[in-house]
């Protein structure tokens, strides 16, 4: 980035700020809700539930189908990625 195009562009930095913020915020939040941890512990907690009477039947299969779709899929990143290659930092043989 230039001088002048960075001057130019200084006025927006707090709004670009936050928007770094608020989607290294989201990444988070869909990483640990696709924990398999956290959804075998929400799985748990689920069964619990259930037998408590907390959530009837229909409810409980709704969700359980929700959690262990969770499971079976795998965690997609998203968002750029951070790993690239520098063409200069290459060696050549």
């Amino acid at each position: 980035m230039g001088i002048v195009s960075g001057l130019l562009l200084l006025p927006l930095a707090p709004v670009r700020g936050t928007a770094w913020v608020a989607d290294h915020l989201l990444q988070e939040a869909r990483r640990q809700a696709h924990d398999p941890r956290a959804v075998q512990a929400r799985l748990a907690a689920l069964n619990r539930a259930l037998d408590e009477g907390a959530v009837d039947e229909a409810a409980f299969e709704r969700e359980e189908e929700r959690l262990l779709t969770l499971l079976e899929r795998p965690v997609r990143p998203t968002g750029p990625t951070t790993t690239t290659t520098n063409p200069a930092r290459r060696r050549h043989v």
